[in-house]
């Protein structure tokens, strides 16, 4: 990887947001070099992805990332995906987009009531996305979730949609939060836009157990690095 160009990759950071370092370090390990960005700055520096950490925007005393969706940098992040800009939301981020518009669907607490904090195993169901292409069809993924609020939620009209679409990129093997159709990621109708309530920043390096994170952090990288490197 040191001989391949690196990739530029922003990383929004709300009040509140406590995995934002994670994902700076994960990314840097990847090969990407990466460039923190405060919710207030209405603009986006000039980079070939962008990424919404977890954490508790604005302390959630809302809904999760009902507030977060109406911070400046939200406005620039929306044009950033609707130029075909790469984004990707891991938990929080994740609420953030859907609050946002950016992904179809909701988040509300999971069926247990209960916050959850243990790795679980996913399953791959694309991998011809920007954000899975490093996955095999079929693979089990494990990484940790850490959340309140993750189940995600469809009615049966939009669950066709994306089932039809192929929109769901990562569902649990064993659901632990009574999220819909055991859905743990999706992808926008368009492609360029990704989240998944589980955290792949947390398993990337193996010294600290699973590595699953890094098929999924990975495939980014190689995607914002090869729009960094396609002719304008």
């Amino acid at each position: 990887m040191s001989d391949q160009p690196r990739p530029r990759i922003a990383v929004v950071v709300f009040p509140g947001s406590n995995d934002d370092g994670d994902a700076v370090l994960a990314f840097d390990r990847l090969g990407a070099d990466v460039f923190p960005v405060w919710h207030a700055d209405p603009d986006l520096p000039s980079v070939d992805a962008v990424a919404l950490p977890g954490g508790f925007s604005y302390g959630d005393y809302l809904r999760c990332g009902a507030i977060a969706r109406f911070a400046p940098v939200m406005s620039a992040v929306a044009r950033f995906a609707g130029d075909g800009g790469l984004v990707l939301g891991v938990c929080n981020g994740f609420q953030v987009l859907c609050e946002a518009g950016l992904l179809p669907g909701a988040l509300r607490p999971n069926a247990s009531l209960s916050f959850v904090c243990r790795d679980v195993e996913l399953v791959a169901e694309r991998t011809d996305t920007p954000f899975t292409a490093r996955c095999e069809p079929g693979q089990r993924l494990t990484m940790p979730i850490k959340h309140g609020e993750g189940c995600y939620f469809a009615d049966d009209e939009l669950l066709g949609e994306l089932e039809a679409n192929g929109q769901i990129a990562l569902r649990y093997a064993q659901n632990p939060n009574g999220s819909v159709a055991d859905i743990a990621g999706v992808v926008s109708r368009d492609g360029n836009v990704f989240g998944l309530m589980p955290h792949p920043e947390h398993a990337v390096d193996p010294l600290l157990g699973p590595t699953g994170g890094a098929l999924v952090l990975g495939s980014l990288v190689d995607a914002a690095r090869e729009r960094a490197l396609s002719p304008v």
